[in-house]
C-alpha cells in the first residue's frame, strides 16, 4: 500500500488542502496509507482513492464530494476544485491511474502471472488462481478488468496478504500491450494463442502476434514464458533475433511449450514440451479426465469444464504452478476445482434445461470451441448466436466458417441475430439444419421460448455489443 504522498509522486501531482488546514493536519493526510482505489463512487470505502473519468456522457468529477461522504482520502482532479476537501490536481486521471499502477508494482515483492492471448485469457487466468490458491493467497483479475483502466485498477488490489497475482491483459491495436507489461512487468507470460480478433485494427495473424509479443520487451528479470505449444504462430517463438513478426524474447528468460500433442515430436531442438497430455477422455458437459505429463511426471487430473480446449488452460496452470513450488496433489485438487464465470461458458441449469451461457464476447476461434462442447450435450443441441466484432474485411468470411462449424457439429437448431450472423444462417441452411434469423433479440426470444423443451441444451454466444445477456436474463426468468 502506499502513502498519499507517494501517491502524489507517482503521478508528478500537485496537492491542494482547504485553506482552513494546519500543518498538522496536511502531515497526517500525507502520510496515511490509501486502502483501495475505485474508480466508480458507489464502490469507495474509508481511505480509498477515487479517480475521476471524464466520459461521453458524465463527468465523475461531480460525484467528488460524495466519494468524501463515503470517505474517501483523497481524489485525482483534472481541474481545480472548490469544497472543504484535499485533492491532486493531475492532468489526465487515465494516465495518473496508470503512473500510479506501475509506482505501486516497482514496490511489490510477489510474482506476477500475466494471461494474454486471442481467446481463453479469462478461463485460463480462473484456473491458473484456482491452482494456485491450493498454496497460495492469491489476488486475479476480476471481470472484464483487463484493459488500461482495469489493469491499473487490479494492481492496486494488491495487499500485502497477496502472495502471487494473477492478471488478465486484453488489447484491441498496436502499442496497447505496451503499456498494459509497463505496468503489470509479469513474472510469469502465458500465451494462451493466436487467433483472428480485432483484425479491424491489427490486419491478420502476424499482426496478432506482433501486438501480443510487445509484451516481451516489458517482463521483470528472468521471466518465464509459457506458450500454447499447439498454436501454429507461437510454436514459432525462440531465443535470439525474432521471426520479424514477433518481438524479441529476452536473454534471461525460459520458455516453456504446453499442448495437446507432445511437442517433442515437432523435433524443435532445445525446446521440449514443459507440459502435455493423453489419455484423454471426453465427459461431455460434465467435463475431461485426462493425464497430465508435467517435465516428465505423469499425473491423472480430472478438469470440471467441458471443452477439450479447457486441457490447454490446465496445462498452461500445471507450468505456473510447478515452478512455483505446488505439490502434485495440489495440482490435482486445483484443476479439480477450476471454474469460470459468468458469460464465459458458464453452465446454467434451469429445470430440465441447461443453458450455456457464453455471451460477454466472441471471436471465430472460441465460437467454434463453444459449438465443440455443445456437441457434446446429451439432449437437443441449439445455438444462438450473434455478430462477433472488429474483425475488419474478413467478417464475413469468418461467420461463414462458423456456420460450417455448426453443420459439422450436428447441432439441430440455430437462432441468429445480426447483419454478419445472417452468413452464419446461410451457410447452415444450405446444409439443411433448421435455422432461424431475426433482427431483434426480442424478436429471437419469442420464437426460442417456444421452441424450448425438456431437456435441450442451449449455446448463447456473441460479442459483447449483441447484448445477449439479455437472452440468458430472459430465460433465467422463463424456465425458473
Amino acid at each position: 500500500m502506499l502513502r498519499v504522498s507517494e501517491v502524489i509522486t507517482a503521478v508528478n501531482g500537485e496537492i491542494y488542502f482547504p485553506e482552513d488546514w494546519n500543518n498538522q493536519q496536511q502531515n497526517e493526510l500525507l502520510n496515511t496509507y490509501i486502502q483501495g482505489t475505485v474508480m466508480d463512487n458507489r464502490l469507495v470505502e474509508k481511505d480509498y482513492l477515487f479517480v475521476p473519468f471524464i466520459g461521453e456522457k458524465v463527468d465523475a468529477h461531480q460525484y467528488i464530494p460524495a466519494a468524501y461522504d463515503l470517505g474517501a482520502i483523497i481524489c485525482f482532479s483534472m481541474k481545480k476544485l472548490e469544497g472543504d476537501f484535499p485533492y491532486i490536481l493531475v492532468k489526465d486521471s487515465g494516465v495518473a491511474l496508470k503512473d500510479l499502477a506501475t509506482y505501486y508494482r516497482a514496490t511489490l515483492n510477489i510474482p506476477i502471472i500475466g494471461i494474454v492471448g486471442s481467446v481463453g485469457k479469462t478461463s485460463t487466468k480462473e484456473m491458473v488462481a484456482a491452482v494456485l490458491s491450493e498454496k497460495y493467497n492469491v489476488l486475479k483479475t476480476e471481470g472484464n478488468y483487463n484493459n488500461e483502466i482495469g489493469l491499473p485498477l487490479t494492481i492496486m488490489r494488491i495487499r500485502p496478504e497477496h502472495q502471487v497475482a494473477v492478471v488478465e491483459m486484453g488489447i484491441s491495436d498496436f502499442d496497447e500491450m505496451n503499456r498494459l507489461s509497463t505496468i503489470a512487468r509479469p513474472n510469469y507470460l502465458v500465451m494462451t494463442n493466436i487467433g483472428p480478433c480485432h483484425l479491424e485494427f491489427l490486419r491478420d495473424l502476424d499482426g496478432v502476434l506482433n501486438a501480443k509479443t510487445e509484451a516481451f520487451e516489458h517482463l521483470a528479470n528472468h521471466p518465464k514464458i509459457i506458450l500454447n505449444g499447439d498454436d501454429d504462430k507461437l510454436i514459432q517463438i525462440r531465443h535470439g533475433i525474432p521471426a520479424g513478426t514477433y518481438h524479441a524474447v529476452p536473454d534471461d528468460a525460459d520458455i516453456f511449450f504446453f499442448g495437446r500433442r507432445n511437442i517433442n515430436d515437432l523435433e524443435v531442438e532445445g525446446m521440449p514440451a514443459a507440459a502435455f497430455a493423453d489419455n484423454i477422455s471426453d465427459k461431455g458437459l460434465e467435463g475431461i479426465d485426462c493425464r497430465i505429463n508435467l517435465f516428465g511426471e505423469n499425473i491423472d487430473v480430472h478438469i470440471s469444464l467441458p471443452g477439450l480446449h479447457n486441457i490447454n488452460n490446465a496445462l498452461a496452470a500445471a507450468i505456473v504452478a510447478e515452478s512455483l513450488g505446488l505439490s502434485t496433489s495440489q495440482i490435482q485438487n486445483g484443476i479439480a476445482k477450476g471454474n469460470t464465470i459468468a458469460g464465459r461458458s458458464n453452465i446454467i441449469r434451469l429445470g430440465e434445461v441447461l443453458v450455456i451461457d457464453d455471451c460477454y464476447n466472441a471471436g471465430p476461434v472460441s465460437m467454434k470451441a463453444s459449438l465443440e462442447v455443445l456437441s457434446s450435450a446429451k439432449g437437443r443441441k441449439i445455438a444462438v448466436l450473434g455478430d462477433m466484432g472488429e474483425l475488419g474485411n474478413t467478417a464475413e468470411e469468418l461467420h461463414a466458417s462458423v456456420g460450417q462449424a455448426v453443420v459439422d457439429n450436428h447441432i439441430d437448431i440455430l437462432y441468429t441475430v445480426g447483419s454478419l450472423s445472417q452468413e452464419i444462417h446461410k451457410v447452415a441452411t444450405l446444409n439443411s439444419v433448421i435455422a432461424h434469423h431475426f433482427n431483434t433479440n426480442k424478436d429471437l426470444l419469442a420464437e426460442l421460448i417456444k421452441e424450448i423443451k425438456p431437456g435441450d441444451t442451449i449455446l448463447i454466444k456473441a460479442s459483447h455489443f449483441m447484448n445477449f445477456s439479455q437472452i440468458v436474463d430472459a430465460l433465467k426468468e422463463e424456465l425458473k
